[in-house]
């Protein structure tokens, strides 16, 4: 990512059938999509500073992709040749901002696209250590197993998903996937701890201050 500015953050929703029930939504029948702004990002630094507007902030872990090559308009048969590794994040939710958004049929930016609203873990895995692994990632909060999945509980998978955006928008190296996530969200507060992890390998280690 030689240029945060230009790199985009794509984010999917609903892309798993037990947290949208959880939610009381409905089912998509093409991906849900909406954008974070690269100053949205912020990386593993162990600390994580609760924005002061919200009383309700929840995370929500998801498998993150990053574009490696530029593509438009991606056949399926190629799109494996456009990302090569897998990574672990947050969006950070205001629940209680977004619920307002909802009651005045708003659009979600104030509660899902603010400063530092999509931490994304400093390691990586490869595309093939991901499925030999058991494609499974999770999400402890001090010390005790709050989200749990794998790949293949995804509405719609990777593939399906950079074919679908890339019919819409121009992929650039360093894009960034985030790619919905599994039931069991919730609140965080100050003290919590925050441990992601892929096949059991940690991917980031977080302190909510």
């Amino acid at each position: 990512m030689s240029n945060t500015n230009l790199m985009k953050i794509f984010c999917i929703g609903r892309n798993y059938k037990a947290h949208a029930e959880e939610l009381g939504n409905t089912l998509p029948t093409s991906p849900i999509i909406f954008m974070k702004p690269s100053t949205a990002l912020v990386t593993d630094k162990r600390q994580y500073y609760l924005p002061d507007w919200t009383e309700d902030l929840h995370y929500e872990v998801e498998l993150v992709v990053k574009i490696k090559k530029k593509g438009k308009s991606i056949h399926p048969d190629y799109v494996k040749d456009y990302y090569d590794s897998i990574g672990l994040g947050i969006d950070f939710t205001a629940r209680d901002i977004q619920q307002k958004c909802k009651e005045n049929g708003h659009p979600w930016e104030l509660a899902k696209s603010f400063d530092k609203s999509a931490l994304i873990g400093s390691h990586w895995i490869s595309v093939e250590e991901f499925k030999a692994g058991g494609s499974a990632f999770g999400l402890h909060k001090n010390g005790k197993e709050v989200q749990s999945s794998t790949s293949n509980l995804m509405i719609f998978s990777i593939n399906e998903i950079l074919v679908y955006l890339s019919r819409f928008f121009t992929l650039h190296i360093g894009d960034l996937i985030y790619t919905g996530t599994p039931e069991g969200v919730g609140k965080i507060a100050s003290g919590d701890t925050l441990v992601g992890n892929i096949n059991s390998i940690e991917i980031f280690n977080l302190a909510v201050k």
